[in-house]
């Protein structure tokens, strides 16, 4: 009997050992613990109601696709009001737009060619609009916005108004060669009045001209790139070798080149005149 009670009470040890060497061994596998802090939730079925498990609707069958709805949010594509070979008024007036910001480098003809193409998706990339190179709704308000309406000189290509600018702030005191890549034109400016202004272009994208705020520190009239072996003269030398300077091929090309990173003037007299105005140490300004 006492036998027997000893062997009932040591079954009973044992089991109570196996339970917690079990719980034991849960706890030291490493499975992550409820994100809540103390919490002590068991992983249990969801209830019908649970919105983790959506109940099927009775009319939905398997295999059934649901209905694709058009989105709301989609907006109808801009209208293009002209495109490569388009020969209207409206061209003539967009060109001659176009040429009021740098964009048009030639005279207003009225017959949306390869140069219009061109310019209009330089005008489109810079301001992050599709560049197709078609005058769609959206691209003719932007430019509208940007621009004036052109005068009969200006449609006959007789002249060229560009649209007036705010100088920025760092040009307004001494006397400062003040360059603006947004109008592409250069100011020369004295104590914060404008002596003359100037077409000019800038390096590609691989040879970028400098922005901020320099100094003349050389001048050399009749200069010949040591590097490209062409001539540039007028040059006033700002940062590095970049310097303001006249270019041949952006008189006769215009803005379907680019320098190597140099400011090019294609209107030799001004920059000849502004070159005999300009000391070393005047200051040169460079902005968007």
């Amino acid at each position: 009997m006492l036998r027997n009670i000893v062997i009932r009470r040591s079954l009973a040890a044992a089991a109570v050992l196996a339970v917690t060497a079990g719980c034991t061994a849960q706890a030291a596998t490493g499975r992550p613990a409820d994100s809540k802090a103390g919490s002590t939730a068991s992983a249990q079925p969801p209830s019908s109601s649970d919105p983790a498990t959506p109940s099927a609707k009775p009319s939905e069958k398997p295999g059934d696709k649901p209905t694709e709805k058009p989105s709301e949010s989609a907006s109808p594509k801009p209208k293009v009001l002209m495109a490569s070979g388009t020969k209207s008024e409206q061209v003539r007036e967009l060109q001659a737009r176009l040429a009021q910001i740098g964009w048009f480098d030639d005279t207003p003809t009225g017959t949306y060619g390869p140069v219009t193409v061109a310019s209009v998706k330089g005008f489109q990339g810079k301001r992050g609009l599709p560049t197709t190179g078609d005058t769609d709704t959206v691209t003719w308000q932007r430019l509208l916005g940007m621009t004036k309406e052109p005068t009969r000189d200006e449609l006959a290509g007789r002249t060229v108004n560009k649209p007036s600018a705010k100088l920025d702030p760092r040009c307004m005191t001494g006397r400062v060669i003040c360059v603006s890549k947004t109008t592409r034109t250069l100011s020369w400016v004295v104590n914060g009045k404008v002596r003359s202004t100037m077409d000019v272009r800038f390096g590609s994208q691989y040879t970028p001209t400098r922005e901020g705020v320099f100094s003349v520190f050389h001048k050399s009239r009749d200069h010949v790139s040591t590097i490209y072996h062409t001539p540039m003269p007028y040059a006033m030398f700002f940062s590095g070798g970049q310097a303001v300077h006249y270019s041949a091929d952006f008189a006769a090309r215009g803005y379907n080149g680019a320098s190597h990173g140099c400011v090019n003037v294609r209107d030799k007299g001004a920059i000849a005149s502004l070159f005999n105005q300009v000391n070393n140490g005047d200051k040169v300004v460079i902005y968007w």
